[in-house]
């Protein structure tokens, strides 16, 4: 990479690792379901301005809303309502690289290697040691469950975007921004029926600055600038080069949230962190190793 898009990259890290702790503040204020709706309600009134509406079929918006939008981050921000802490929420949804190993295998009948397993057993394991772990931030097995539900959906959203590429469609930011139009439905929805009109009205009576810059710093910011920079980073490197990218996110979120949030970690916490990593680390290099050997076969069977 150049320096410059470096530089891109490790804003991208830190725009995304603070999300976790800006969520947290966020959630203060305001209920979980309806935050998410507000949320994605502003992403689609800002970016809608700027962005062309992508040429893909409604269906898939709808798919790619429901999975990647709605149902990843109404689970992630009830998740951490309900007592996950901001750090271990941004390394636990990195499980989402083994949720979608294991679909792409069961759905879309790809290849998995054994190297593979290998790495989401390691995973596995540091995602259990956590689970079983019992930190100063005491986090609920409600919270870290729903986690790895909101985990698997983004893995369900991943699958989507790689059919609807396959399909000749673009998914990039384009799409994250106009299907943020019928993502934002369903959250009003189930905050209507869940959470109550009653708490509604009284979040958005005291609606206050810090609720309204963390909106405008997960719409703006870590969604539509985020994106923005994550495509324009895929369109000019391999995926093998860029995708490592996101294991900076948990430590960015690790740190912050220590810093902001003082939030603080057991030492078994610490060593299920250091597993998952591990496994993660494992998949990615292999993911290139791949790739690689890919693009070999492609040389060869051009030259013949």
């Amino acid at each position: 990479m150049t320096f410059k898009d470096t530089c891109l990259a490790l804003v991208i890290i830190v725009v995304w690792g603070l999300n976790f702790v800006v969520i947290a503040i966020g959630l203060d204020g305001v209920p979980p379901l309806l935050m998410g709706g507000l949320r994605f309600l502003l992403v689609a009134m800002i970016g809608c301005w700027f962005v062309a509406r992508p040429k893909v079929p409604l269906k898939w918006f709808i798919a790619y809303g429901l999975s990647l939008s709605f149902a990843q981050f109404a689970l992630l921000f009830v998740a951490m309502a309900v007592g996950m802490p901001a750090g271990l929420a941004s390394l636990v949804l990195q499980s989402q690289v083994l949720f979608t190993l294991i679909f792409a295998f069961w759905v879309l009948k790809e290849q998995i290697s054994v190297s593979q397993i290998v790495a989401i057993c390691i995973a596995g394991v540091g995602l259990l040691v956590i689970g079983m772990a019992k930190g100063d931030e005491s986090m609920t097995m409600m919270g870290f469950a729903m986690t790895i539900l909101a985990a698997s959906c983004w893995a369900v959203g991943n699958l989507v975007t790689k059919t609807i590429s396959k399909l000749g469609y673009k998914a990039d930011v384009s799409l994250v921004i106009w299907s943020a139009l019928f993502s934002c439905v369903p959250f009003f929805l189930l905050s209507f029926v869940v959470e109550g009109p009653d708490l509604i009205l009284q979040s958005l009576q005291s609606f206050s600055v810090a609720s309204f810059l963390s909106l405008l710093y997960l719409a703006l910011v870590a969604t539509i600038i985020g994106y923005s920079l994550w495509s324009y980073l895929l369109s000019r490197y391999q995926a093998g080069q860029v995708a490592p990218l996101t294991l900076g996110v948990p430590l960015i979120g690790l740190i912050s949230a220590s810093v902001f949030l003082d939030e603080h970690l057991s030492h078994q916490q610490f060593l299920g962190i250091g597993i998952v990593m591990l496994g993660l680390m494992i998949n990615m290099r292999l993911d290139k190793q791949l790739q690689k050997l890919i693009l070999k076969r492609k040389r060869v069977n051009k030259r013949c």
